[in-house]
């Protein structure tokens, strides 16, 4: 090959390799990217802290020892010492992170994808379904965006990292069966299969529907007033983490019988009766501890959920506040609903 040759040769590598890293510099810094490590970052912050209230949660919910927080956490202690307050919290760090990554990240990517159809369906008409000679117009603009993306959100999160909670779940309640993630792993694929990663997917994806679109829809909706009553753009810290507590106490009491039959369907093969589904696992609450047997553990749980979702929301912003720092367009924080 001639001199010219090898430095065309030469230059065209060099041309690629720019051009390929002038992609990875924009694939990283678009918007998206960075929605996604806000919310990862977020997520493990935020479980790193609030690792022994999950412990303690997750054993009332199941019917695991004590019904009451304090017993719980004495018999932890006397069990385990301190690190059993983080017994699963491995697990609960590596399930937390993509799962607060994918659903912060879709949530905002779809409520953005739908304004933005909205404004279009405003100029050329909503979309139409033909049946038979009529056509019907079908009325998305009346749909909240929030609400939507807000569903979305908790579907991504649930089917991507389901097996994560699962396994979570094993090592909380059992520790004697399932002492590692690598045997817990090995265990539920050699005894259940693959099905077994995803034992209680349906009434999870069940319960996750109305509980992720009550909770994105109320923090969007609760941010976005308080910003217009006290006429402001953007929030302090401590209003983040006090309306992000009070999103999560809303969403959480008015889905939390459908938890308390998704942790009973996940956990139930340990205790050698599995009920067949959400109904039979609601009625079996109802049956041997009554209506109230629905809400058992949703003390333990708002203490949990409360500052989990208040201390997210809060990191949450603070990440992204920085991560976009650098972008041209700007960052509405009153978005209208």
């Amino acid at each position: 090959m001639t001199k010219e040759g090898e430095r065309g040769t030469v230059a065209e590598y060099e041309d690629l390799w720019a051009e390929t890293t002038r992609n990875s510099k924009a694939f990283f810094r678009s918007r998206e990217i960075r929605e996604f490590a806000s919310g990862a970052l977020a997520g493990a912050m935020s479980k790193a802290v609030l690792a022994p209230l999950e412990t303690i949660r997750t054993r009332m919910v199941v019917g695991v020892g004590s019904r009451h927080i304090g017993g719980s956490f004495v018999e932890i202690m006397e069990q385990n010492g301190w690190p059993g307050l983080w017994v699963g919290n491995t697990i609960n760090m590596i399930r937390i992170i993509p799962t607060q990554a994918i659903e912060l990240g879709t949530f905002e990517y779809v409520k953005r994808g739908m304004r933005t159809a909205q404004e279009k369906w405003k100029e050329d008409g909503c979309p139409k379904i033909q049946l038979g000679n009529m056509k019907i117009e079908l009325p998305l603009h009346l749909l909240s965006p929030v609400a939507i993306a807000g569903a979305a959100a908790g579907i991504a999160g649930t089917l991507t990292c389901h097996p994560l909670e699962v396994i979570k779940d094993r090592l909380t309640v059992d520790r004697v069966a399932y002492p590692s993630i690598s045997i817990a792993f090995s265990k539920i694929y050699r005894t259940e299969g693959i099905r077994g990663f995803y034992s209680g997917l349906c009434p999870t994806l069940i319960g996750m529907l109305p509980y992720s679109t009550c909770y994105y829809f109320m923090y969007d909706t609760i941010k976005t007033s308080y910003c217009r009553l006290h006429k402001k753009k953007s929030l302090s810290r401590p209003e983040l983490l006090v309306i992000g507590a009070l999103t999560g106490l809303t969403a959480s009491t008015i889905s939390f019988p459908l938890e308390v039959a998704r942790k009973r369907l996940m956990v139930g093969a340990l205790q050698g009766k599995c009920p067949p589904n959400m109904m039979a696992a609601l009625s079996e609450v109802i049956r041997e501890e009554g209506l109230l047997g629905m809400y058992r553990g949703w003390g333990a749980s708002c203490l949990k959920v409360m500052p989990n979702s208040g201390i997210t929301w809060m990191f949450y912003e603070a990440w992204k506040d920085m991560l976009l720092a650098d972008r041209d367009e700007p960052r509405p924080r009153d978005e209208l609903l």
